[in-house]
């Protein structure tokens, strides 16, 4: 199939996820166009059958803010004529799925792609509640021909928050790990590290991840045994270097920004750590437990439907920095009930959301929707 893929490029789950799929459809033969304004960050370049098609934004004087969308469409409706696009497949709802609509309606119907739409979160749990994008997200998900999200908690609240009764597919994410490029040992030499056990965290430090919460965990965590937190952070950490002094943990911290071979740091991880808000899925707890790291997580939103607490990790109710510290504290001090979590956790990540399990569902739905 000809397959086009739009996403946000920057460092994100979505975007992540949209371009390991990309690179698995190409490796199983299809051929697969990716459309945004920069190419994706984990996207290489001389893969055969991947192409990227940049979109050109055009800083008018009339307009007051960039228009993107428009722009976007016209590409996608450009890339889908030239290469006979059997299916536009977009990663989050604003504008991705709105400008796929209107490049479907720009070609003639004999050579209108399917539109698939993946919902990844925010486009739900944020903007579906802003009156200024509900309305055109749900326009959207309605004349999509697919509508898929990452976990069945963002299902419920997509029927909730946007009054969606259209059918939505649940495909979870996966992971694909790469090797490592360098050994465990350079990467500790490169860290300062000793025999500390590492915690680590990763995300793109959104308000929504809550490092300020992360940070005062660590600060109060008692432990008997070393350790250090990790954060690979995929935004700048600046604003929380005051907070990081405040607490004193200066030599206990350690940030890497940007990280492209993430695969480095995740075989050094022992414990991971994460405190957001909410999750539609959590991405980074997967890659952590395809190299045998378990996590502590707060219990929100689809992270139940990655960890199974007490198994592969631990989930915790409570919102407060002394209850997440006592539990993360408990796991520090155990190696042993660590490393068979961890080995539970890796089990589970095999079976559930390897590229093997999770690929073939997005391909059966594109056979789907092209029998439409």
């Amino acid at each position: 199939m000809k397959i086009g893929i739009t996403c946000y490029p920057s460092v994100g789950g979505s975007g992540i996820l949209a371009t390991e799929l990309g690179k698995e459809l190409a490796k199983r033969g299809h051929e697969v166009h990716f459309i945004s304004y920069e190419r994706p960050f984990r996207l290489p370049t001389d893969t055969p059958r991947l192409h990227f098609h940049p979109v050109v934004i055009n800083d008018y004087d009339l307009f007051k803010y960039p228009d993107y969308t428009l722009p976007l469409s016209v590409k996608m409706a450009e890339v889908s004529r030239e290469h006979r696009l059997d299916v536009l497949h977009v990663h989050y709802a604003v504008p991705h799925a709105t400008a796929a609509i209107l490049a479907r309606g720009m070609l003639p119907s004999e050579r209108q792609p399917r539109v698939v739409t993946t919902l990844h979160g925010t486009d739900t749990t944020l903007l579906g509640r802003d009156p200024g994008y509900g309305p055109a997200i749900h326009h959207a998900l309605t004349h999509s021909d697919a509508v898929t999200t990452v976990s069945e908690f963002l299902k419920a609240e997509t029927q909730k928050v946007l009054g969606f009764e259209g059918h939505i597919d649940v495909i979870h994410n996966f992971f694909v790990p790469g090797e490592p490029k360098r050994s465990r040992e350079e990467v500790r030499r490169e860290l300062n590290l000793r025999d500390e056990t590492v915690i680590f965290h990763s995300s793109n430090l959104r308000p929504l991840k809550r490092i300020d919460l992360l940070l005062e965990i660590v600060a109060r965590i008692r432990s008997r045994e070393p350790f250090k937190l990790l954060i690979l952070a995929g935004g700048n950490f600046t604003p929380f270097v005051g907070q990081v002094r405040r607490l004193g943990l200066e030599s206990r911290v350690i940030v890497r920004e940007k990280v492209s071979d993430i695969e480095d740091y995740l075989q050094i991880a022992d414990l991971g750590l994460f405190t957001s808000e909410t999750e539609s899925f959590c991405l980074s707890i997967l890659e952590a437990m395809f190299f045998g790291c378990p996590s502590v997580a707060r219990c929100v939103g689809g992270i139940p439907e990655v960890v199974a607490d007490k198994i592969t990790g631990r989930l915790v109710a409570s919102s407060e920095a002394d209850e997440l510290a006592r539990v993360a504290e408990t796991l520090i001090n155990d190696s042993a009930a660590r490393r068979a979590m961890g080995e539970a956790a890796r089990i589970r990540a095999h079976e559930l959301f390897s590229c093997e399990v999770i690929v073939p569902c997005y391909e059966e739905l594109y056979r789907r929707v092209g029998a439409m």
